[in-house]
């Protein structure tokens, strides 16, 4: 299998200052190999094209980052460009000294030749970065670029499940095959939501017990939901994480109301808590770019994310709160209460989670959205999660927004987004907006 690989592309010509270009090309190179191990680099800058091609024959990136170690024309970047088809962060290298006397890199002009043949050959956007290999906003920049497009190559070894039909009303999350994976190179799998409430229903006490047993240790207080619901519970959460062990999924967007009240007696929140926490994004109400919107803010942070509805806000505190019927991961609880077990707020039937969620000094609101041309976009906002108890039957968490909350929710309702959003614990945004870049997806920044 594919492994995913940085290609470092130092190009120049021999007639500048190749003492100081140099020892660019060495720090840089150390600065690439320290965030990943599949690091393509050359034994010495590429100050030819000859040596250009050589490097590259047997190259497969799936980023390349293109350094003006010194000045060179278009002829350079307009090879790489004729010979793969993958991001690129163009790298302009800061003068090391301005004393009257001779230019030592002139990076910069190269780096306008560059861009100038990347923006004929291509129509997405490219990531650039300007500054030397020790700088910190370079280095930060450079990783974020680095895991953007880790990201953008793991979407394309991902299938997500959609389990169940959206609800009327919920067309929104609705995924179509061809478009994810034309769009994200992810694989959409469909699964009817019966064939897994059968395949529940198939299980004996005894073929659940030790899922029963996993339940109760995560979640506080399920031993006081009636035995059928408890037994049940089990019988769901093997259902699916059998499923998606034998189907190798990743990511998940189930039906939930109301087959699992109707058709079941118990519902699938607390199922998809379980996989959220196991590291397997989990929406409800069958919303699939909900899903693939959570599987992303997980990746980044190597942590669950919260998904739900913003439900409330507060002007005076500048804050905008997300809530759902009770599905969020049990890592993210506060730790005074616990993952607590409820009832549907609706239905009254448990077990659902029922908690307010931790603190967190900086989260990133996002959502992968749909415009009515059927084209992508990106919603990302800053903020932070203030110390705030639960605020509504089910699962919630408050955000304090970095920019104005009633302007952000004014906004975002007159845009027309969808009324599912993920709360991702870390900022990642620089990482986002680089992604979409990458997959030439609007980016909408509030």
């Amino acid at each position: 299998m594919k492994k995913f690989q940085i290609a470092y592309i130092p190009i120049g010509v021999p007639t500048f200052h190749l003492e100081s270009a140099q020892k660019e090309f060495e720090k840089s190179t150390a600065l690439l190999q320290s965030l990943g191990e599949n690091i393509a680099v050359p034994e010495e800058m590429l100050l030819s094209l000859d040596l250009l091609e050589k490097f590259t024959k047997k190259l497969e990136p799936d980023l390349i980052v293109l350094q003006n170690v010194t000045f060179a024309n278009a002829a350079y970047a307009s090879e790489v460009l004729a010979k793969f088809d993958c991001p690129i962060l163009l790298w302009t290298l800061r003068e090391p000294v301005i004393d009257g006397g001779r230019l030592r890199l002139n990076s910069l002009t190269g780096a306008y030749s560059a861009a100038n043949a990347i923006r004929a050959f291509r129509e997405e956007p490219f990531t650039y970065v300007f500054g030397g290999p020790e700088e910190e906003t370079v280095i930060a920049k450079v990783t974020a670029a680095v895991r953007a497009a880790k990201l953008r190559f793991s979407m394309k070894g991902l299938k997500l499940a959609a389990v169940g039909h959206t609800p009327q009303g919920f067309g929104f999350g609705r995924g179509l095959d061809a478009d994810m994976l034309k769009t994200f190179g992810v694989r959409l799998e469909s699964v009817e939501a019966r064939e897994l409430i059968d395949r529940a229903k198939g299980y004996t006490e005894e073929d659940v017990a030790e899922y029963l047993k996993d339940g109760a240790e995560r979640m506080c207080g399920l031993e006081k939901m009636p035995e059928r619901n408890r037994v049940d519970f089990a019988r769901l959460y093997r259902a699916y994480r059998e499923y998606v062990s034998e189907n190798h999924i990743g990511a998940l967007a189930s039906r939930c109301w109301p087959d699992f009240f109707t058709a079941f007696g118990t519902p699938v929140c607390a199922v998809l808590a379980m996989l959220n926490d196991l590291g397997v994004a989990a929406s409800c109400e069958a919303d699939a770019y909900g899903a693939l919107s959570m599987y992303l803010g997980m990746e980044l942070t190597g942590m669950p994310v919260f998904f739900g509805d913003p439900v409330s806000m507060d002007e005076g505190e500048n804050t905008i709160t997300f809530w759902h019927c009770g599905t969020a991961a049990c890592s993210l609880a506060r730790t005074d209460t616990g993952a607590k077990v409820g009832v549907h707020c609706n239905r009254k039937i448990g077990p659902t989670l029922d908690f307010g969620c931790r603190a967190a000094e900086a989260v990133t609101v996002f959502r992968i959205g749909r415009k009515a041309d059927g084209s992508f976009r990106f919603f990302l906002a800053g903020g932070e999660a203030p110390d705030k108890p639960k605020q509504f039957e089910g699962t919630s968490v408050v955000v304090r927004m970095a920019h104005d909350a009633a302007g952000i929710v004014e906004q975002s309702v007159l845009d027309g987004w969808e009324p599912h959003f993920v709360v991702i614990y870390g900022d990642v945004e620089k990482e986002l907006v680089i992604l979409g870049n990458m997959l030439n997806i609007e980016v909408c920044r509030y």
